[in-house]
């Protein structure tokens, strides 16, 4: 590519193609599209400027030909129960003090009703993730409502035992599991990526956001009706939500042949773009339009005939680009499973995620979004003892409160995500010429290091003191720390499904697992390590920590294509078997 932004320092042959380098604009300044393409095959969104990223199919069935309120009622109401699901994490926050009364157990013990609650979302993650592999989402979505509904209603009945109460957080956790691995790769599958910025904003402000808001109600519920009902409302709004997921959320996992997508070649390659084989089907949307109506989807079509051509050779019953199945009726899009989206071996497929550990943008990913979770994990199960005792002597009504400040932030985080996230990207694609780069979405950890470290800093200064700033500086900092949180997740979320789309299920299963398990460790520790370093030493570690993490995406943003380049020869699965 004559062209390269970032920088590609691998020289590569001409047949090789990067994945996630994609042309999207077309305007006035330069030729509609560029050299070598066939512009009566290439399809544009609405406003007939941008090139639709994938390339849709015309397949029916294929969620990206449904149309567009349809799609956005779908991640509606998977957005609305992952705000049911995203509250059982920090449902104990507010009041710790009552439970550890009422238990007559330690902080450290009460904090660990958390910790194993985080270890179920991590280990059921493995699990869910290669179900939705071969059978889909639908069934896991449904699943994990099931769960959330059960369990809640365990836990507001376990009464004294606390290894009943124990267990029911553990299964709250598997519970959450679908949503918080999922839910971000249904986005991938539903939109294009021009579309992609603001909808992943609203699913990680409903994963990661809305909990916040929960313990601002489950203090006034303890000290009103008892803490029993923070549970059994759960179970509740969760049992009102299921018809919905049920009847209006179908399948968005599809199952397709090598999709025609609009990627890039590589540098060293002349400016075509060519068929790209993505993790997930594209199909047509009716925001789609096909200059010259032509049918055809790829932009060198005899490349495209021919892979058609070995594809249906490899499987005769596998659809043609002029045959495809009927419409699925209302009533089959009810079906748990519509057949299997892999023939790949279900064991091999859990093991998938631990050899991506070491994958430099997955690790990237896991420390960007996983560390400042964690942090603020750590916030809540402390805030408790800071805030319950000596000089301010917070009620949980009023130490619930503190979580306003926090739901604000993250309101806020998800505003400027989702502007900074399609500003940004569109701003850059612009500067280079019409061609998209996925390290465009990493620009937005540079918000995150603002918002997020003066928060960890902040939070450590006044919170260390006080009787002598009170409670609204550490709870403005806490949301500053909310804040850098959504923008951190966001940014990440979108890397992963814009650069590594063929492995993004994996990857959010990486994520799930570390954040999970980086929190378990914080709650275990947590308290032991305030009262032996104090609070604002502890907090200066912890920021400076961040610090240092978030600086990790200069080198991932230079080096991102070359690490894309690298890994689309370099195939660590297939090396592998898995």
């Amino acid at each position: 590519m004559s062209r390269v932004w970032p920088y590609t320092h691998e020289k590569v042959s001409r047949s090789d193609m990067l994945v996630g380098t994609s042309y999207l604009l077309d305007d006035a300044s330069r030729p509609a599209i560029p050299q070598n393409l066939n512009a009566n095959d290439v399809k544009y969104d609405k406003s007939n400027t941008i090139i639709l990223v994938p390339q849709p199919t015309d397949d029916p069935n294929d969620p990206l030909n449904w149309p567009l309120w349809k799609r956005d009622i779908i991640l509606l109401i998977l957005s609305t129960i992952s705000v049911i699901a995203s509250t059982l994490s920090p449902l104990l926050a507010a009041n710790t003090v009552t439970l550890a009364i009422f238990f007559q157990r330690d902080f450290t013990q009460m904090a660990l009703l958390t910790g194993c609650h985080l270890c179920g979302v991590g280990a059921a993650g493995f699990i869910f993730v290669a179900s939705a592999r071969i059978w889909g989402k639908r069934h896991l979505y449904l699943f994990g409502t099931v769960l959330i509904i059960i369990s809640s209603a365990w836990g507001g009945a376990a009464g004294t035992n606390y290894a009943s109460l124990l267990w029911a957080r553990v299964v709250q956790g598997i519970g959450l599991a679908p949503f918080e691995a999922l839910v971000n790769a249904s986005v991938g599958d539903l939109y294009f990526v021009h579309e992609r910025g603001k909808r992943m904003a609203l699913s990680n402000l409903a994963l990661f956001g809305g909990a916040f808001f929960t313990p601002v109600l489950v203090g006034k519920i303890t000290q009103t009706i008892g803490w029993e009902w923070s549970f059994y409302l759960i179970a509740i709004f969760a049992g009102a939500l299921l018809p919905f997921v049920f009847f209006f959320v179908p399948e968005t996992a599809f199952n397709r042949p090598d999709n025609p997508s609009v990627h890039a070649p590589e540098q060293g390659t002349s400016h075509t773009l060519s068929a790209q084989h993505d993790f997930q089907a594209s199909g047509e949307s009716k925001d789609a339009q096909t200059p010259n109506h032509s049918s055809a989807a790829s932009f060198e079509k005899q490349d495209y005939e021919s892979r058609i051509h070995n594809a249906s050779s490899e499987d005769p019953n596998r659809p043609t680009p002029t045959t495809h199945p009927p419409k699925t009726t209302f009533v089959q899009s009810l079906y748990l499973f519509n057949g299997r989206k892999s023939d790949a071996n279900f064991f091999k497929l859990v093991l998938r995620p631990f050899p991506l550990f070491f994958h430099p943008a997955v690790l990237w990913a896991c420390l960007i979004q996983g560390t400042l979770i964690g942090w603020t994990v750590m916030i809540g199960v402390v805030l408790a003892a800071i805030f319950l005792g000596p000089p301010l002597w917070f009620n949980e009504v009023e130490t619930g409160y503190m979580y306003a400040g926090p739901f604000v932030g993250a309101i806020l985080g998800f505003i400027l995500s989702g502007i900074l996230a399609d500003w940004s990207t569109k701003r850059m694609i612009k500067r280079n010429k019409g061609f998209y780069e996925p390290e465009f979405r990493i620009v937005l950890v540079g918000a995150q290091l603002v918002f997020g470290c003066i928060g960890l800093y902040g939070f450590g200064i006044t919170a260390e003191h006080v009787g002598r700033y009170g409670w609204f500086l550490p709870d403005l900092f806490f949301a500053f720390v909310v804040g850098g949180m959504v923008l951190g997740a966001v940014a990440s979320a979108l890397y992963i499904v814009d650069a590594h789309r063929d492995i993004a299920i994996e990857a959010f299963t990486c994520l799930l697992i570390f954040k999970n398990i980086f929190s378990f460790g914080l709650t275990w520790g947590a308290y032991d390590w305030l009262t032996s370093a104090g609070v604002s030493k502890t907090f200066y570690i912890i920021a400076s920590i961040q610090v240092g993490i978030c600086l990790l995406s200069i080198p991932m943003y230079i080096f991102g294509k070359w690490n894309r380049a690298f890994f689309s020869r370099h195939d660590v699965l297939k090396m592998l078997h898995l």
